[in-house]
């Protein structure tokens, strides 16, 4: 190849770029109104529905893990008692992470949930609430799904769904609007909701809380008092002192996994940073929404004015 060819073929590929750009501008240039017509539709479309959007707010607890004051004593005797005591249903190996992983999936559960649902009858903030009237801080309720005046269930649903939600419906919801997680560097536990009413998301955290740590505080007290049950009858049917002694000792060690549960509130989680009713909105980003309408309106006015172009060139061609 000659020096001449060399320099002429790059310097042909920038002018034919140049040109099919010069020529793209001038297609879409002829079709500006179309373009702007289609923006200006999107960009509107998409500010009327950021408008009618409900604010949502977001509220959330910093919760730590509560101290295993126990666990020494436990830790103690697992290693030569292990086997005996798993027969009486005592587990000597439970650390207080377990025992937090554990509080944190029955948090997450579809009974402790729906219990959850049905304890503090909130089916209808979860499934009808649509804004939140700050003047009088009176939840205003979606009229397609709940009249207020009937005081009645009104959705027009398919079966086997009914006008009032169901729980597995309601489980659902819940999942949506609440967000449970465990940070791996510090290990805090972090629960929040989202709900149009900053009071009640406020409020719900605080129930989940308590629930959680009296869920998980009478399932322990059960467990230690079938334990304890146990242990004193194989006391009162051994003859054997080293046995009795050992038995004892894990009766005691029941009997302060009882007393621990009665005397503490904050079970498994002790709260760090209290929910707080938020002044300021969590969503929706409007912002975003519009932004968004508009890129979508300019891409569709550009194919629109394309594919205008090519057809008329592909019938101008035909004919």
């Amino acid at each position: 190849m000659s020096k001449q060819e060399m320099v002429s073929e790059p310097t042909y590929k920038t002018v034919a770029t140049e040109t099919s750009f010069a020529e793209l501008f001038r297609i879409l240039w002829l079709r500006k109104w179309i373009i702007v017509i289609v923006v200006v539709t999107s960009t509107s479309l998409a500010v009327l529905y950021s408008l009618s959007l409900p604010n949502i707010y977001k509220s959330e607890a910093q919760l730590a893990p509560a101290s295993e004051e126990q666990a020494s004593g436990l830790a103690g005797l697992a290693g030569q008692f292990g086997g005996l005591a798993s027969l009486a249903g005592v587990n000597l190996n439970e650390q207080s992470s377990g025992k937090v992983l554990l509080a944190i999936e029955v948090l997450k559960s579809r009974d402790f949930i729906t219990n959850f649902i049905q304890k503090h009858d909130i089916l209808l903030d979860l499934m009808a609430a649509e804004s939140w009237d700050f003047s009088t801080d009176q939840i205003l309720y979606d009229p397609t799904i709940y009249s207020v005046e009937l005081k009645q269930w009104v959705r027009e649903v398919n079966p086997p769904l009914k006008p009032k939600p169901s729980l597995q419906e309601a489980y659902k919801q819940f999942r949506n609007i609440t967000s449970v997680h465990q940070d791996e560097d510090t290990g805090m536990i972090f629960i929040s909701i989202k709900h149009p009413s900053p009071n009640v998301a406020k409020q719900w955290v605080e129930l989940l809380i308590e629930d959680i740590n009296a869920t998980m505080k009478e399932r322990d007290v059960m467990e230690a008092n079938r334990s304890i049950k146990y242990l004193t009858e194989q006391i009162n049917t051994t003859t054997i002192a080293d046995i009795k002694t050992v038995l004892y000792k894990l009766v005691e060690e029941q009997a302060k996994t009882i007393m621990f549960a009665e005397v503490r509130d904050e079970y498994v989680f002790k709260t760090i940073d209290s929910p707080i009713s938020p002044e300021k909105k969590s969503g929706p980003k409007r912002a975003l929404i519009c932004l968004f309408g508009l890129c979508f309106g300019l891409m569709l006015g550009v194919f629109i004015s394309l594919s205008l172009h090519f057809l008329r060139t592909t019938e101008h061609k035909s004919n």
